[in-house]
């Protein structure tokens, strides 16, 4: 099958199949992109197999992980991992992104847990991350993930620990504002001064979502609710730091609204694309060398 990139710069959504029916009477102009996991789609028969071939003969599809836990104890999940490559080259699929976290050991946990910040465990996962990579035979995206607790022992920050992941493992980055927002508001961090903080030149691809907030103020990352308006403006931030639009994509996992709304969402990310387009990127700070 023939690969179909993606524009740069785009605007994409989840593909959900909840969403399918209506995507079937047509998909808004606005939607340039959809997001899988192959968890949930590799070797998937019948009708919502045929379904979601029609989709993928038509548009771009971005492959993103759920499972492969790349800071785990257990062994790297190389089955998955070849599964994924499959698929991808089912699909025409030319990018794939997965959590800097880790989720499972003897089994899966269904959570996605922090990776201790040590210099020990920026080795451990670089090379699972560059494993995975040689398999896949690409370079792939590591997502900042949301946490709600911090891993004990951290001999550097939170930003320190992803540049280094990256830069070892000579990978991409996948940004969740989203996940930054959330951590902000749980440890009292500025989540501005963590996003300039990051490898932003190594960025590949972007989310965007919404989030829930507990009685008692606790944040918590459910893809369920619209995207805020301090979510938007670290988007768009992150976009003027880059120096250009990446491919973005809306996720809603939850409490999914109709096609209409969640174009409406994805058209703002169009929008903020385009006045990044148009406004010259800021500078970041020089960075210290020791």
């Amino acid at each position: 099958m023939s690969m179909r990139s993606i524009a740069q710069p785009a605007a994409g959504l989840g593909f959900r199949r909840e969403l399918i029916p209506a995507l079937q009477q047509g998909v808004p102009d606005t939607v340039q992109f959809f997001e899988v996991a192959t968890e949930n789609w590799a070797g998937m028969g019948g009708r919502a197999g045929r379904d979601f071939r029609a989709f993928t003969e038509r548009f771009p599809f971005v492959c993103h992980g759920l499972s492969l836990s790349l800071g785990g104890p257990g062994p790297l999940d190389e089955i998955l991992l070849r599964r994924t490559r499959d698929f991808m080259r089912e699909h025409g699929m030319t990018l794939f992104t997965e959590h800097l976290s880790w989720c499972a050991d003897e089994s899966h946990l269904y959570e996605l847990l922090p990776i201790p910040m040590t210099a020990e465990a920026v080795r451990y996962t670089a090379e699972r991350i560059a494993r995975a990579q040689d398999i896949l035979g690409l370079r792939i995206g590591v997502e900042n993930a949301s946490t709600y607790i911090a891993p004990p022992g951290a001999e550097m920050t939170e930003p320190e620990f992803v540049r280094a992941v990256v830069e070892q493992a000579d990978c991409l980055l996948h940004l969740d504002v989203n996940n930054i927002y959330v951590n902000s508001q749980n440890f009292g961090f500025d989540p501005h001064a963590y996003l300039e903080q990051l490898p932003l030149e190594r960025t590949c691809y972007v989310h965007v979502a919404g989030h829930y907030v507990e009685d008692d103020g606790l944040l918590i990352d459910t893809h369920g609710s619209d995207v805020i308006d301090p979510v938007w403006q670290l988007l768009q931030a992150a976009y003027q730091r880059i120096g250009h639009s990446v491919p973005t994509c809306l996720e809603r996992d939850f409490n999914i609204p109709d096609l209409a709304t969640l174009s409406h969402e994805v058209a703002h990310i169009a929008r903020l694309q385009q006045v990044a387009r148009v406004r010259p990127p800021a500078q970041t700070p020089q960075r210290q060398v020791a």
